[in-house]
């Protein structure tokens, strides 16, 4: 007979509870999104449903609308009444047995989870230490996919050196992104003019290398609306601890300053000016949306 264990529970195959067959356990088989709220309005949740649906049609999961997400979102969001909510969920090919080819009319299975965040104005106010580890994802890192061990294996070495997040370096030294986070350099920049002269915005462009991070997005928004040059072009590591200024964007926390970088200050070692004044800008695109 077909058996199977959960724990020290021997049952028959054919029993197993249905989550415990959901292709995300066997093969990472499914896509999520993240979306967080303001005072209980839910900020750029159109952007984060577009990003979701492209991930979803990366993957070829089909039998589930963006409609159908939306709603159920909207339904859970205001039934759960946090103010400051983080809203995560996903969606997966199905449950069926573990075989790389699903079962014809394999039917998708949706989560969402709602809860309060953190408040995390001590971070922002006086900034984070990160550290450096090898980009070891997969090459479509566009997709915003479950599959997501190496971020938790470089968030976790960044946790057992004290830091809050880990930025990942390519073969070439370059830096992507964050492990759960875009990352952004305020450089010296001779060419740059507007109201910051001599200074530019760094971050990676979007390609297949990096998430397309909606938060990166209003940041870059936020850097045009007070004048500060925009460059998407990579940073070297030797060039991100020359930096005037780093900063991390995530949904969760929008822009977070960091004052160490691989155990080194960054300009003085606290939150620099560019980097306020862009936390600023952003909370205006929050109070327009």
């Amino acid at each position: 007979m077909p058996l199977a264990m959960i724990q020290d529970e021997l049952m028959p195959l054919e029993a197993v509870p249905i989550p415990f067959r959901d292709r995300a356990m066997y093969f990472g088989d499914g896509v999520y999104e993240v979306i967080r709220s303001y005072k209980g309005h839910i900020f750029a949740l159109e952007d984060h449903l577009m990003r979701f649906a492209n991930s979803l049609e990366a993957v070829d999961i089909r039998g589930i609308t963006v409609e159908t997400v939306r709603q159920r979102v909207l339904t859970a969001f205001d039934q759960a009444g946090i103010g400051n909510a983080k809203i995560y969920f996903h969606v997966t090919r199905g449950s069926g047995p573990r075989d790389p080819v699903e079962a014809p009319g394999l039917a998708p299975n949706f989560y969402l989870t709602i809860t309060e965040l953190e408040d995390a104005t001590l971070e922002k106010t006086q900034g984070i230490s990160v550290i450096t580890h090898p980009d070891l994802r997969w090459k479509r890192c566009d997709i915003k996919s479950l599959n997501l061990l190496p971020n938790v294996l470089a968030k976790r070495e960044a946790h057992k050196q004290g830091c809050d997040e880990a930025i990942l370096v390519d073969d070439q030294g370059l830096i992507t992104e964050g492990s759960a986070s875009a990352f952004f350099a305020i450089c010296g920049d001779s060419s740059a003019q507007g109201d910051w002269p001599g200074l530019c915005l760094r971050t990676t462009a979007l390609h297949v290398n990096i998430l397309p991070s909606v938060t990166r997005k209003y940041v870059i928004k936020s850097a045009q609306a007070i004048g500060l040059t925009v460059v998407e072009r990579s940073v070297a590591v030797p060039e991100a601890k020359a930096a005037q200024e780093l900063f991390l964007a995530v949904t969760t926390r929008d822009i977070v300053p960091i004052v160490k970088f691989d155990g080194q200050s960054i300009g003085q070692g606290k939150p620099g000016k560019a980097t306020q004044a862009l936390m600023q800008a952003f909370q205006q695109c929050i109070d327009e949306d």
